[in-house]
């Protein structure tokens, strides 16, 4: 039995270390796999554009570049040489034609006109392929998530500050409810109440994620604009209210375990010498239960940092800057879980993501080696008078 113990044991530990090393294995392709192709290129002789041809099919022969500019249609004639014929934007018309190859498209083409400042147009055009060229470290510290586009933008900082903020909320919320709950359960609550009420919670635990994303969804963004005024249905508030439903049965089920750890002798002490229920509970018997009291708080922050169904249903799961909670905000988990899917593999973005999953790793793992390393050991020196 015992050897069946240790073997399970080790083929887990062994499985979290094989996600870990093909976690970082895809990560790293982000800072070698810009090189790799560089060196390649350079080793050719050929530009690093040159490695990935648009034509179809690769073996026929390379068409000569053309010095023209793309038209709408390259079969309409020039208006210079068939003069002004019909309408302007008639079908089968001359509309636009570039005169600066950096610049060969505007927003409109129907208006046949050039910008107003060539000059801008090349500084914007030249600080944009600067701006491609950037290291990924610089990418990763910008103000922007925008990685569909012409020059992607790979900026954590506001999926940073929506992570910060629906985590915040959650514990603000969830912490001292879990811990009143635990309170009452373990030193006020009758047995036979305490013996339904505490597994009912903790069976909460296990409820699913998209039911309670859901919930908040319907019923709790349109209280929650109505009550503050919020210009946006779901925001940092809607999104921190539903995971503090998740992260209520943890901080509750982890310090009412605490809680109760503590010796009886210590709260029988405190009755004799006259103090009151509340006083003994809360003067005597919550400080010695703090160090597991803590643990709790900080799974919960790490339940409520990873969560990702609740953060992408009812955050709003827009990625902004800002720290107001009546904005709609994003979250690493929520980055991850809505754009994996659809991302090429291999590609920057998707080194990117698996980069933003090391960081969920290390920040989960960092915690839950705190409270299980530190924090318990201090209870258990604590309750043993060392």
């Amino acid at each position: 039995m015992e050897w069946s113990i240790r073997l399970v044991a080790s083929a887990s530990i062994v499985v979290i270390f094989l996600i870990l090393l093909f976690v970082m294995r895809e990560a790293a392709t982000l800072f070698v796999g810009k090189s790799a192709t560089t060196t390649q290129a350079t080793s050719t002789g050929a530009p690093t554009a040159d490695l990935a041809p648009e034509s179809y099919n690769p073996d026929a022969e390379a068409a000569p570049a053309s010095t023209e500019p793309d038209v709408y249609n390259p079969e309409a004639q020039d208006p210079a040489a068939a003069g002004s014929q019909g309408e302007p934007g008639a079908p089968g018309q001359f509309i636009y034609a570039s005169k600066n190859p950096k610049y060969p498209e505007i927003y409109n083409p129907d208006t046949g006109l050039l910008p107003t400042d060539i000059d801008e147009v090349v500084e914007e055009t030249a600080s944009a392929d600067t701006l491609a060229e950037q290291s990924v470290l610089s990418k990763l510290g910008g103000d922007a998530w925008q990685p569909v586009g012409e020059i992607p933008k790979f900026g954590v900082k506001p999926l940073l500050i929506g992570t910060f903020k629906t985590t915040s909320i959650a514990i603000l919320i969830g912490a001292p409810l879990g811990i009143l709950a635990a309170l009452y359960v373990a030193f006020f609550a009758r047995r036979r109440v305490r013996e339904i009420v505490k597994p009912a919670i903790e069976l909460l635990a296990g409820f699913p994620s998209v039911v309670i994303g859901f919930f908040c969804l319907v019923t709790v963004a349109s209280y929650i604009q109505d009550v503050t005024g919020a210009p946006y249905r779901l925001n940092a508030i809607v999104g921190g209210i539903g995971l503090a439903l998740a992260v209520i049965p943890i901080v509750f089920s982890i310090a009412e375990d605490a809680l109760s750890a503590v010796p009886k002798t210590l709260r029988e002490a405190s009755l004799a010498l006259g103090s009151t229920e509340w006083q003994t509970a809360y003067r005597v018997m919550l400080p010695a239960a703090a160090p597991g009291v803590f643990a709790a708080v900080l799974l919960g922050i790490g339940r409520a940092f990873g969560e990702t169904m609740i953060a992408i249903m009812a955050t709003g799961n827009a990625p902004l800057s800002s720290f107001s909670p009546l904005e709609p905000a994003r979250t690493v988990a929520a980055t991850i879980g809505s754009e994996m899917g659809e991302v090429v593999w291999g590609s920057e973005h998707y080194g990117v993501l698996f980069f933003m999953g090391v960081m969920l790793f290390v920040f989960s793992f960092g915690l839950n080696a705190i409270t299980e390393l530190y924090v318990k050991k201090r209870l258990i020196k604590k309750f043993q008078g060392q």
